[in-house]
């Protein structure tokens, strides 16, 4: 069973609105000429600004965390900077604490050197590009302790009766160690800051002085956007004590679909040659990765693995999908257009707190790597109408100051819809989204084929070439009616009616490489309009070595047609009446994979291949 925080209501007088205090019973009256004891203020389900921002306390203290990264002898220390009512220092009123922890505070290598992405050429021709997971603006978030914080959350949290910390990842800033990209060690580098304010770890000012937590409830809600949403994700597989809801935005559930993907090396999208030794060395600054970290980081680099991509133990190290021990409650927020931190981290996460019963939320929106927003908003079945940030605000209120606002009986999902409408589901994936078989079909070697839910046409095999780094996949994905020696492409009929999907869906091929012992494999699920115009509606990668195991490459033999099976990116969407589903397939993406030369010659037999689509109200609904 959850613990809830010890609260007295006490009616204020307006109606509709109540304050909370955490006061004994015997202070709940105030006896005459005292001054009473402060409260939060509820309207409306939610808490309302009524401490003082200006006033606020702000400190900064150095917690104790149970690893060395560094491996220097002594415990790292991770910095961290606090705003808090003043009303907690001088009345005794103790308020629960929304905490982000960040990599990205300080002192980041803005130029750090990638790995060269163009396989054929040699380690050395290497490009530089800030780290595709950092978001926000690095030369804001200063870590020195101040009236107002760095970012939004004291601003609106400390007057609601919150305090607010703000966080420095482990080798990070002004905090100790090496930084080393979502292990077990990073993990505990943050949970020893929930440790801390619940009394179980040790804290100490500038001058080493010890600094304990006394003023905060021990109820912790942990948010951020991209790593420092990743990072509540971690900390919430241990089980902490004290943790009792988080808030991850588009954040990673899983290192391995980060940089890997059936056993192919893909990249963060936009962000060509970044790996996890990059992203650490980001994250360290150049003075530490070139110094006190370079053993550290030498290691990361060999233990990743850039040549196979097979999963090994350092991904399993780095694998946060297991929700045995998660006690706290999951808002999950994630981008249904983030390339970046692609969908399956936020489904793979949802599939997990499912199987565990935890309680949870979903809002996805329309959006890239990012939140949807301070002001989207949905309408719910009974007609009131809330943005993000009041959704949000409610969330902690609930499970931090329990307020019961009702917000747990409110739909499950949210969806943002291609209108960018939001629409109210009662889970995710839709419960009525069945897994439909559409047969590949082609009467031509390399021309335009069909995908149809009967049986599929000809059955003529069909070939294409890999066209290594000289063509992306816009132009790839193009001109439908027409042969590409590059690509193919299978299309259906016009939609009767719209079409919605609403899960994983999954590509079966039967394929050979004619000329070479291995290739890239990438399929394109593709909405095409009446025009032909594409719409990428979501991707997927493999490499065939891998095509019993992420976890084991094996040999192909040239010529051998093989039956491959992967899953593309999540994906809910609705292919509208008129327009054709389609799947492209090729080698290369200049976008994601890594880059050989071309020259690679495939075979597909799509009489033997489909695409299984999640569709919402099964084949029936597909009106072919």
């Amino acid at each position: 069973m959850r613990r809830t925080p010890h609260l007295a209501l006490l009616a204020v007088g307006v109606a509709g609105t109540l304050a909370l205090t955490s006061a004994p019973a015997a202070a709940r009256t105030a006896p005459a000429g005292t001054t009473p004891s402060p409260g939060i203020v509820v309207s409306d389900g939610m808490t309302q600004p009524v401490f003082s921002l200006a006033d606020a306390i702000v400190e900064r203290v150095y917690v104790e965390t149970p690893v060395d990264t560094d491996r220097d002898g002594r415990r790292d220390q991770v910095a961290i900077d606090i705003s808090r009512p003043r009303e907690t220092a001088t009345a005794g009123f103790k308020v629960p604490v929304i905490f982000e922890h960040s990599p990205y505070r300080k002192d980041t290598w803005g130029d750090v050197p990638y790995p060269s992405v163009l396989v054929d050429e040699l380690p050395q021709n290497a490009v530089t590009r800030r780290s595709g997971l950092r978001t926000g603006d690095v030369g804001a978030q200063r870590a020195v302790a101040k009236a107002n914080l760095p970012g939004q959350l004291d601003d609106y949290y400390v007057p609601r009766g919150y305090a607010v910390v703000l966080g420095q990842s482990v080798g990070t800033g002004d905090s100790d160690g090496c930084p080393t990209s979502g292990d077990r060690a990073e993990t505990l580098g943050t949970k020893a800051v929930v440790d801390w304010l619940n009394g179980r770890a040790k804290g100490y000012d500038a001058t080493g002085a010890p600094v304990t937590a006394g003023w905060t409830t021990g109820a912790v809600g942990m948010t951020g956007v991209s790593y420092n949403g990743t990072l509540p994700n971690q900390v919430a597989t241990t089980g902490v004590k004290g943790l009792r809801t988080i808030v991850p935005v588009a954040a990673i559930s899983s290192w391995y679909d980060y940089y890997r993907a059936n056993g192919l090396v893909v990249a963060p999208g936009g962000y060509q040659g970044e790996d996890a030794d990059v992203l650490a060395q980001f994250t360290a600054g150049r003075a530490r990765a070139e110094g006190a970290c370079a053993d550290e980081f030498a290691e990361l680099t060999a233990r990743q693995d850039r040549i196979t991509g097979d999963y090994s133990k350092f991904w399993q190290d780095r694998d946060h999908l297991d929700a045995k021990k998660v006690t706290a409650s999951v808002l999950v927020v994630h981008g249904l257009n983030d390339w970046n931190v692609r969908t399956e981290h936020f489904a793979g996460w949802w599939d997990a707190l499912a199987k565990r019963g935890v309680p949870r939320k979903l809002w996805l929106h329309q959006g890239g790597h990012g939140g949807p927003g301070n002001t989207a908003s949905v309408t719910l079945p009974d007609g009131r109408t809330w943005t993000w940030k009041q959704t949000e605000n409610r969330w902690f209120d609930y499970w931090l100051w329990n307020v019961r606002n009702g917000i747990m009986d409110e739909p499950t999902a949210v969806v943002q819809r291609e209108d960018r409408v939001y629409a109210t589901y009662r889970n995710w994936p839709d419960p009525a989204a069945r897994a439909v078989a559409l047969k590949l079909g082609a009467t031509d070697v390399a021309g335009p084929g069909t995908l149809t839910s009967g049986k599929s046409k000809g059955k003529v095999e069909q070939r294409f070439v890999d066209q290594g780094r000289a063509i992306g996949p816009n132009t790839l994905v193009a001109g439908p009616d027409t042969a590409s020696p590059h690509r193919l492409v299978y299309r259906s009929s016009a939609l009767a009616g719209d079409v919605r999907i609403s899960g994983r869906p999954e590509m079966r091929l039967r394929m050979a490489i004619d000329n070479k012992p291995g290739a890239n494999l990438t399929a394109y699920l593709v909405d095409y309009g009446p025009t032909g115009t594409p719409t990428v509606v979501t991707r997927g990668w493999m490499d065939p070595q891998n095509r019993t195991s992420a976890a084991r490459s094996e040999p192909l033999k040239q010529g051998k047609l093989y039956d491959l099976r992967w899953t593309l990116e999540p994906k809910d969407y609705v292919f509208p009446a008129g327009h054709r589903i389609g799947v492209v397939v090729f080698s290369t993406d200049q976008e994601h994979t890594l880059l050989p030369l071309g020259g690679t010659e495939l075979r597909v037999a799509p009489h033997h291949s489909e695409l299984r689509l999640p569709v919402v109200g099964g084949r029936s609904a597909l009106g072919f």
